[in-house]
């Protein structure tokens, strides 16, 4: 049995290991050879002891190779490092001898290397300091100082004779719409007066106004469109144009009094004084170039130098390194196998040699302790196994169920829940685990206090919660686990149920409708004949009360009216008509209903936000339009609900958008907003908050949605984290292709924000 326990070098990842650290090792002694040769090769060719002349190529080759043994040997040691750190770290066994073997080569490595780097630096920069001193670069300089002092000389006089003649011009202003010859002579006699070959009224555009050519200077370069934008942003000063490509100096300033006018003025210089200063300038150039040059030799010889002495050094610490390898490897091994054990491989031994002594006695006693640590784990698996088994069994069981399923222990803390509760309660299993229940669900603190008092062995109840955004109807049953003598624990199922209370609530008014509608409009009509033949008969012959005759006969009429108006909204609640589906542009039906409120409400600023592209879906175009005339309509009685001091500003904002593949179109009011408490139930036929509403709009609404697939959602404005007041419905519509579900069974789902 113990020949088939394999040892730490047999194992997939030890013996990888083993064979990384050989191969490493072989690698390691190889490059330190290699690396010493190169070495000694690079200080015989910088010594030019060798054949081979140091030039820049030679010298880039050399530092390239020593670069790259360099960088080999620095991911060797690296590697070795990087065991070695993480050993000290752990205060493993022959880490800080390690570590002082290794200090040890580098400081004895380090110290000549880095004195014969710093030597060499000293002496080539006392050598290149006599070909660049301090006097030969202030000759180079002044000597493009004086070059240059010339040209500004010029710039300074045309600056000064531009300022004149602008000024000049300027009080002439008149004679160039009275006279455009005469002022064509002024300007010609001006510029000429200053010495200036040419001289233009420009455009900001570039456009020449008038000119004056004296001589034959042959074309003249227009003005750089920077300079006018110069001149323009200082008008005080002209805008001076230093040489080019051309051997001119020029400047532009904006004459004050004229409308987008500049004078341009233009100076030739010698060519052969241009020619000198472009000299002195290249001088300057290759001077300086040659000044930078030097630190670039000083760089590639110290660079040298340094890689030569950093391929030393990284020889000795590997060879460091390599000689403490050999002291702690009995050690090393013993440190892979615990670490193996620790995690969870028993069945690892560690070789031993009866060379190592007392250290191969200490691998033969770790091998007798993992064997019998293996034997007692086999046997805890085995237990583990059959318990593992039950408990997947269960979860599977638990997350099959539609009902939500929390356990809890005999403190109210949460041990267990499946997917459906923590889906139903919008939470994580991270956070609930271990947790009070009470926290987590705070309605359920009057069931657990009566499940936890134990009088009886099942508990149930029905509450209200606040999940997504909406008030859920939720049928609890708290069932007692334990003993019997005590409980150990609690199961809670949970049975979300809102939808079917909400649908037998729809299913139940609708009836409720049909039937009203069916025994009121009955005696409507007689009622409503009866006072119109009532007024036109003895309206003429009464003469006592006639006005009280006349008032109790138009408020049967006009009651009539109203409640036969109320029994056709019943009536549409309750015989919905299937709508017709077809391919529509949703902007069509929110731009018609927006258009019939905004006529009828002038008094209200209504905003219309739609995407330039359509918002396809499939719907039937009448009942959209009903439904979001009917959202709109109720945004106009909310904002006439308001008192007279808060409808400064009555807004209405419709704006449409995609989202994913759903259309989403938001109704904003700035009307009296939503009660905070059941607002959801607003949605439900017969609720209203309103003193002669009918609760029948939004009922009609949710289900109109519905039936496209779709849901309405009850909101705040906007405006009233900020203060204000108002209300925000968002409709939700699948946009096509998206599948729409079948309209007669389904059920509108509404969610309400806070």
């Amino acid at each position: 049995m113990t020949a088939e326990i394999p040892s730490v070098l047999s194992s997939p990842l030890n013996r990888r290991t083993f064979e990384i650290s050989r191969l490493v090792r072989t690698a390691g002694y190889a490059g330190v050879v290699i690396a010493l040769l190169v070495a000694a090769a690079t200080f015989f060719i910088l010594m030019g002891l060798t054949p081979i002349a140091p030039t820049q190529t030679v010298v880039l080759t050399v530092l390239i190779v020593n670069g790259a043994l360099a960088l080999f040997l620095v991911l060797i040691i690296g590697w070795e490092i990087a065991t070695l750190v993480m050993a000290r770290r752990r205060r493993r066994a022959a880490a800080r001898l390690h570590i002082r073997i290794v200090a040890l080569f580098s400081i004895v490595a380090a110290t000549p290397a880095i004195l014969v780097a710093v030597v060499a630096s000293v002496t080539l920069d006392r050598g290149l300091d006599n070909w660049f001193s301090t006097n030969t670069r202030a000759i180079v300089d002044n000597s493009a100082s004086i070059a240059q002092a010339f040209i500004n000389q010029q710039v300074d006089l045309l600056d000064r004779d531009v300022t004149g003649l602008r000024l000049e011009l300027q009080k002439a202003r008149s004679l160039l719409i009275d006279d455009p010859d005469r002022y064509q002579q002024f300007l010609a006699t001006n510029a000429h007066a200053r010495s200036l070959p040419g001289a233009f009224l420009v455009q900001s555009d570039g456009s020449v106004i008038a000119e004056a050519r004296i001589g034959s200077q042959g074309q003249f370069p227009p003005p750089p469109p920077s300079a006018i934008a110069r001149a323009e942003a200082e008008p005080s000063q002209p805008a001076l144009i230093t040489p080019g490509s051309t051997n001119m100096v020029g400047a532009v300033a904006k004459l004050n009094g004229y409308d987008d006018v500049y004078l341009y003025a233009l100076r030739p210089i010698t060519p052969e004084v241009l020619r000198q200063v472009a000299m002195a300038g290249e001088n300057v150039a290759q001077y300086r170039a040659l000044e930078a040059t030097r630190f670039g030799i000083q760089l590639a010889f110290g660079i040298l130098y340094l890689g030569v002495a950093l391929v030393v050094l990284l020889a000795a610490i590997w060879l460091g390194i390599s000689f403490a390898n050999g002291l702690v490897s009995p050690i090393r091994r013993l440190i892979d196998a615990a670490k193996q054990v620790s995690a969870g491989n028993l069945a690892v031994r560690v070789p031993s040699k009866r060379s190592e002594g007392d250290l191969g006695s200490l691998s033969e006693t770790f091998n007798t302790m993992t064997a019998q640590l293996r034997e007692q784990r086999e046997e805890l698996l085995s237990a583990n196994e059959q318990i593992d088994s039950r408990r997947r069994f269960t979860e599977a069981v638990l997350s099959g169920v539609t009902a939500g399923v929390i356990g809890i222990d005999g403190e109210g803390r949460i041990t267990i829940a499946n997917r459906t509760a923590m889906r139903m309660l919008n939470i994580n299993k991270g956070s609930i685990e271990n947790r009070p229940i009470t926290e987590i669900l705070p309605e359920l603190g009057p069931v657990i206090a009566a499940a936890l008092k134990g009088d009886r062995p099942e508990h149930r109840d029905q509450i209200l919660i606040q999940a997504a955004n909406r008030e859920r109807t939720i049928n609890v049953r708290v069932t007692t686990e334990g003993s019997s003598d005590r409980a150990h624990g609690y199961v809670i199922t949970l049975d979300d149920i809102t939808d079917l209370v909400s649908a037998q609530r729809s299913s139940a008014w609708a009836d409720v409708a049909r039937r009203i509608a069916h025994e009121i409009k009955n005696p409507l009509t007689p009622i409503q004949l009866s006072a119109e033949r009532l007024r036109r008969k003895f309206g003429r012959t009464v003469q006592d009360d006639r006005e009280i005759f006349e008032q109790c006969t138009d408020t049967i009429i006009r009651q009539v009216g109203d409640i036969g108006r109320m029994v056709d909204e019943f009536s549409s609640f309750a015989r919905m008509p299937k709508p017709t589906i077809e391919r529509q542009n949703l902007a069509d039906p929110i731009r018609e209903a927006v258009f019939l409120l905004e006529v009828a409400h002038p008094e209200i600023t209504f905003a219309l936000d739609l995407p330039e592209t359509p918002l396809l879906g499939d719907f039937d175009n009448r009942l959209m339009s009903q439904a979001f005339t009917n959202i709109v309509k109720n945004g106009t009685e909310a904002i006439a609900a308001l008192p007279a001091e808060q409808k400064t500003d009555a807004r209405i904002t419709v704006s449409a958008r995609m989202e994913d593949n759903w259309i989403v179109v938001d109704v904003i009011d700035s009307g009296i907003g939503l009660p905070s408490e059941n607002r959801h139930r607003l949605l439900e036929p017969y609720m209203t908050t309103r003193e002669k509403g009918t609760g029948l709009g939004l009922a009609i609404v949710t289900k109109i949605i519905a039936d496209h697939g779709g849901r309405v959602e009850l909101m705040d404005s906007p405006e009233v984290e900020k203060g204000g007041h108002g209300a925000m419905v968002r409709v939700r519509l699948p946009a096509a292709p998206a599948a729409r579900p079948d309209p007669a069974g389904s059920e509108a789902e509404a969610t309400m924000a806070g």
